[in-house]
């Protein structure tokens, strides 16, 4: 059995003004791939079932993969496609199944479905007979272009996520018995016009995990072979943005449509508790001055994971603005200001302004005069993934009472490892401001004595009314509160 393995995989907010481009992705290709044996990785996790069967064959061919940013412009997704069709449909008709890791929130210009227009390009070179199976994680757009692509699919079950390589382990067992026993599996989706944000989100803690638990309990009752919900990406305006549950069942006996009709109204019961939480930069600030024990401000508006452009300076100037005068650790994304620090040196008093450097329209620049304590290239490896992360040229600047971590690209910032491989260490300031609208619990809040969901401006607001929604389906909840639900199932069964 040879089996072809593949990747595309970027999250991009459509309200970030800066679009990303081809060079933004890394590309590996061929065996390069097989390095991600033993990361927590989907493809990591695909290889540890795959390798178990010596009757297996893997053709690892490409993996494209880019950190959250705007929009994907018109050339930048035309050579991209290109380069991925390319690499993949030469092996039609050689071999006998295709695992392809995807993330399911892309958006291009010109193309609102790139994984839809990827899958649908790759089922036509290879016919109706060879499954195909993806991975996808639960922020992502499954379209109806794409279900009619495959024949299975899982996504990641835990938010903030962790089960990365469970997500492929899962996919990998999937496609096997697909092709083991010949399954053609069918697929039930119910689409819930709803946007989902906030702390019920969290899987440990929230609705949505208790949801997601019905969906784990069909799965190890073996009444389906994968089951979940989708909340979709609120920041990757398309057409078919909302939440959907999905079930996956061996047979065509009505058990997925009834499954995912249930999974979609425990979703819709708990919709006035997916709504983000947030409080005013004023208050939040208010309220700061009084501990004494370190706290953390959540900047979920400018969240680069999620798509941001990471220049928001918003947090930053309302600290200053009320006063708070104790030690504070924050990020920003600003490639002129590192530049500066890089061209002074070390010990250099500069002059700079900070932030404002890409979302001009939502964020003005700060005059600051800093001191530059540090220089770096950038470089850092993710606590939870073990992949490497570049925020380009960096520098720790202080001026005032801040400590200020200026970087050249927005990497992901949901963790700390930034922060250390620059020689930071949150736990020993008084607030640091966190860029990402979760983390792991032992990351922040297990040793803070707050976290303030600050509503700061950004093109990640959980405040989704306000983003300016042009393509998804309207009504959708919350932006229209009285938007209704038709509990309707559509059916994917491929017979080829």
């Amino acid at each position: 059995m040879k089996i072809l393995i593949a990747e595309c995989m970027q999250e991009i907010s459509s309200f970030n003004p800066l679009p990303s481009q081809y060079e933004d992705f890394k590309i590996d290709r061929g065996d390069s791939l097989l390095t991600r044996r033993g990361l927590n990785t989907s493809i990591g996790g695909a290889l540890s079932v795959f390798d178990q069967r010596r009757d297996v064959s893997l053709l690892p061919i490409i993996s494209a993969r880019a950190d959250s940013a705007g929009i994907l412009s018109a050339e930048g997704w035309q050579r991209l496609s290109r380069e991925i069709l390319a690499a993949v449909l030469p092996h039609a008709g050689k071999v006998d199944a295709l695992y392809i890791s995807l993330h399911g929130a892309m958006g291009a210009v010109g193309e609102a479905d790139p994984e839809g227009f990827l899958l649908e390009e790759i089922r036509r070179s290879f016919g109706p007979q060879v499954p195909i199976v993806i991975s996808l994680d639960l922020h992502g757009i499954l379209t109806d272009r794409m279900l009619r692509q495959i024949d299975g699919l899982t996504i990641y079950q835990t938010y903030p996520h962790v089960d990365f390589a469970d997500t492929g382990l899962r996919a990998a067992r999937l496609l096997l018995d697909i092709v083991d026993r010949k399954l053609k599996p069918t697929i039930a989706r119910v689409v819930v016009p709803m946007l989902a944000r906030g702390d019920e989100c969290i899987t440990k803690t929230g609705l949505y995990g208790d949801v997601l638990a019905d969906g784990q309990l069909l799965e190890h009752s073996g009444r389906a072979l994968a089951a979940g919900v989708m909340i979709g990406n609120p920041f990757t305006d398309a057409p078919e943005l909302c939440t959907q549950a999905i079930v996956v069942t061996e047979k065509d006996d009505g058990t997925a449509e009834s499954s995912a009709i249930a999974l979609a109204q425990s979703m819709w019961a708990g919709r006035h508790r997916l709504v983000g939480k947030l409080i005013a930069p004023d208050k939040a600030v208010a309220l700061a001055q009084h501990f004494t024990n370190p706290i953390i401000f959540t900047d979920a508006a400018d969240a680069t994971s999620s798509g941001a452009s990471g220049d928001s300076n918003a947090l930053i100037k309302a600290l200053k603005a009320g006063g708070y005068r104790k030690r504070v650790l924050a990020q920003i994304v600003d490639a002129p200001a590192a530049k500066a620090a890089h061209e002074a040196g070390v010990g250099a008093l500069i002059a700079i302004t900070l932030g404002g450097s890409v979302d001009r329209a939502r964020f003005e620049p700060l005059a600051v005069s800093a001191t530059v304590e540090s220089l770096s290239a950038g470089k850092a490896v993710l606590e939870t993934m073990g992949l490497p992360i570049d925020a380009g040229q960096s520098a720790v600047l202080t001026f005032e009472n801040f400590t200020v971590l200026a970087i050249s690209k927005p990497a992901f910032l949901f963790d700390r490892s930034l922060y250390y491989a620059n020689g930071l260490d949150p736990q020993r300031f008084d607030l640091t401001i966190v860029k990402s609208p979760h983390t792991e619990f032992h990351m922040y809040d297990q040793w803070v004595a707050k976290n303030f969901n600050v509503d700061a401006p950004g093109s990640t607001s959980a405040y989704v009314a306000g983003l300016g929604h042009k393509l998804c389906a309207r009504p959708i909840y919350p932006i229209e509160a009285d938007t209704p639900f038709t509990q309707r199932a559509v059916t994917y069964r491929r017979r080829g």
